[in-house]
């Protein structure tokens, strides 16, 4: 089994019922073994929408890399589709793949952007302070502290 790491978010309708109602999603492939505090955030990149609900979950699966990635969109798909940077029901981002790093042209772990989300990094730090991205060689407390 493969430990993974999975940023979740939401800024529409009953936000904390829709982060609830993923996670019981990923299941029976995904097993959620942490999950952070849920936060209220402001929105990053189009900051003319509603604020976000975000946590961070690390869970353990057999599923390869690929393959959660197609999970994660099926659960997205289930609970409303969503332009890029929009408001949306879910919202899910494959943070780390266990210590692997894989680049293709549809998914990139460790997430591209988790070194300049602080929405991202201080619920990882909670749950896994002494995780170590794999290409930066930094824990995400020290990725946390440089924002």
């Amino acid at each position: 089994m493969k430990t993974i790491y999975i940023g979740l978010g939401s800024n529409m309708g009953d936000r904390e019922a829709n982060i609830g109602k993923a996670l019981a999603a990923l299941a029976p492939e995904i097993v959620v073994e942490k999950i952070s505090t849920l936060r209220e955030t402001d929105p990053m990149y189009n900051t003319e929408q509603p604020k976000f609900l975000n946590a961070v979950v690390e869970a353990r699966t057999d599923l390869l890399a690929q393959d959660v990635l197609k999970k994660v969109k099926a659960v997205e798909m289930m609970m409303g589709e969503h332009e890029h940077n929009k408001p949306r029901a879910i919202d899910l981002d494959l943070l780390f793949y266990a210590d692997e790093i894989v680049e293709s042209p549809d998914l990139t772990v460790p997430h591209p952007k988790l070194a300049e989300r602080k929405f991202v990094l201080e619920p990882l730090v909670e749950i896994a302070q002494g995780l170590v991205h794999p290409a930066l060689g930094v824990t995400v407390a020290e990725l946390l502290k440089k924002i």
